[in-house]
């Protein structure tokens, strides 16, 4: 049976002693495991002997509003996903405490890149984020550690995070997983009804419209954006953002090329969707 970690003080002296047999990659999720996250786990086998997966449900990083209390849990059902990915132990703490002793003040704020999109609407996520990772990533102290591109903008934020404050750990992003028809893999997926799936699409073809749209010679930002959006409320999404922004900086281009990327987020019903891709990227 895969071991299973409850404890931070465990999970460090986990970590110190796999790190004796070789490099260490660490797999941070907030569980409810899909394809997405066992494809990192995967990866992450791949470039280190042994891989620790945590499973998390951070309650820094939700808003007042916003589904803590419901996100979907299956503690059983992701440790015999990550056993069979490849998961060398799990570490999933046995309460918030664990993470947020009593008497914790100490936050890391992050810059410029949580400023816009998701940090733009959901005030106070990427510090929530930026804390629990930095809190992983001191306690595994492991040489690499992988998250998906389906969170883009977390993915650049916590590389910056990583590299500002020599924290030792190469952040790793990994191609979003998605479904046949195109639906990008998400543990909030588990909230939507049937019709709410069918215009979750929506989110895959405002992209594949942009992109076909790019490869037709438009260039202009604002057209894209427009595109973009006009499919999201042709599918019954209500668009929370399309915004054309570059990989490195997210800042808004002039104009639009391959490298640039269109960020979505939607809400299918009440649950809120993201989606991304470089315009450069399939046709």
């Amino acid at each position: 049976m895969l071991p299973l970690v409850r404890t931070a003080h465990d999970f460090r002296r986990a970590c110190q002693e796999a790190r004796l047999d070789g490099p260490l990659a660490l797999v941070p999720t907030m569980g409810y495991l899909h394809e997405g996250h066992t494809s990192l786990i995967r990866a992450a086998r791949q470039a280190a002997p042994t891989v620790a997966v945590t499973i998390f449900v951070n309650p820094a990083q939700f808003g007042p509003t916003e589904d803590l209390a419901r996100y979907p849990r299956d503690l059983d059902g992701d440790l015999r996903k990550s056993e069979a990915a490849g998961a060398s132990f799990v570490f999933a703490p046995a309460g918030p405490e664990e993470m947020y002793p009593a008497g914790f003040q100490s936050y890391v704020e992050p810059g410029p890149l949580a400023q816009p999109l998701c940090g733009a609407r959901r005030p106070g996520h990427f510090r929530g984020v930026c804390t629990v990772v930095a809190k992983l990533f001191a306690l595994s102290r492991a040489e690499c550690a992988f998250f998906g591109e389906k969170d883009f903008q977390q993915l650049l934020v916590i590389r910056r995070m990583a590299q500002d404050l020599n924290l030792g750990t190469d952040v790793v992003g990994r191609p979003i997983v998605r479904e046949r028809d195109g639906l990008a893999l998400s543990s909030r997926n588990a909230y939507l009804s049937p019709e709410e799936r069918q215009r979750a699409l929506g989110l895959s073809r405002a992209l594949s419209e942009a992109r076909a749209r790019f490869a037709a010679g438009e260039r202009d930002v604002a057209a894209l954006e427009g595109l973009a959006a006009e499919v999201l409320d042709r599918h019954g999404l209500r668009a929370d953002y399309a915004e054309l922004r570059d990989p490195i900086e997210l800042q808004r281009p002039a104009q639009a090329d391959e490298s640039t990327r269109l960020l979505l987020a939607a809400f299918a019903g009440k649950t809120r969707l993201i989606d991304n891709g470089a315009l450069g990227e399939g046709g």
